[in-house]
């Protein structure tokens, strides 16, 4: 699945379901910048995209860095609360909880 997303890109295709497609690829393999780099570019494309916030801030927790990860959260909390995502918001409330925990 990766490579042809990865081709289309490749082709010039760029949007934010393309570029959510890739950071949930990288992030399911542990490829935690690669997959940063995607889901950043994904929410450049969608600031509203809740979901891609969330997977966001995991990468970024991932690789240690806990500051654009409670940052990702926040957006995506605010993203969620904007369109009724409760579910998504949910999530990112619990994940910036255990944050705090963590500090």
């Amino acid at each position: 699945m990766l490579e042809s997303l990865e081709k289309m890109l490749a082709k010039g295709v760029d949007n934010s379901l393309l570029r959510f497609g890739l950071g949930k690829g990288y992030l399911d393999l542990k490829d935690n910048a690669k997959a940063a780099e995607h889901l950043q570019r994904c929410v450049g494309f969608d600031p509203k995209y809740s979901a891609a916030w969330k997977l966001l801030g995991k990468a970024h927790a991932a690789l240690g860095d806990k500051s654009a990860a409670r940052q990702a959260w926040e957006q995506g909390i605010t993203a969620a609360q904007a369109h009724g995502d409760k579910q998504a918001e949910k999530e990112m409330t619990v994940f910036l909880k255990k944050l705090d925990r963590q500090a």
